[in-house]
């Protein structure tokens, strides 16, 4: 008897993040990140991002937002020096982090929404799923992001195996 094992996506998950009003930082060193997603108790073998952020009035053209993953191993030390809840925050080093998406803000028109790409976490980490991960964003524009926080959506598909 041969059993095949096929992918199970589930429910779209919101990861809490405060990005309403999110301020700029030129260097895109300072931003906020989200709470983790507990991969112990999702046990997915990985994990599809997407999100939609929309920036404030008048944004700089040719500037960024930038989404970036962290994760942990042992389930209590993040890379960048992020932490498990949604917060500020001027990661350490960003080269502990994983980069997601680079959104390009290519227009000065004013509380435009732009949606990123689906990331795969598991891919982001090199084919592993941390134990506990979650997202960071920062971005260049100039002016502070939207200041509706129903304009902002960070969210992830857990995905496993289902046998037939």
């Amino acid at each position: 008897m041969t059993t095949t094992a096929t992918p199970s996506y589930g429910t779209a998950t919101a990861l809490t993040i405060t990005l309403a009003s999110l301020a700029t930082s030129a260097g895109l060193t300072v931003g906020r990140q989200s709470t983790v997603a507990d991969n112990t108790s999702d046990l997915g073998i990985d994990a599809i991002v997407q999100a939609q952020i929309t920036v404030g009035t008048t944004p700089t053209a040719n500037t960024w937002i930038e989404l970036w993953a962290f994760g942990t191993a042992d389930g209590t030390v993040y890379g960048g020096a992020a932490g498990a809840s949604d917060a500020g925050l001027t990661p350490t080093d960003k080269s502990t982090m994983r980069l997601l998406e680079v959104i390009p803000v290519p227009v000065t028109t004013s509380n435009v929404a732009y949606i990123s790409g689906s990331h795969s976490i598991q891919n982001a980490f090199g084919g592993t799923m941390p134990r506990k991960w979650g997202v960071f964003v920062t971005h260049n524009t100039g002016v502070n992001l939207n200041a509706t926080g129903g304009n902002h959506t960070v969210k992830y598909t857990a995905v496993k195996y289902a046998s037939a």
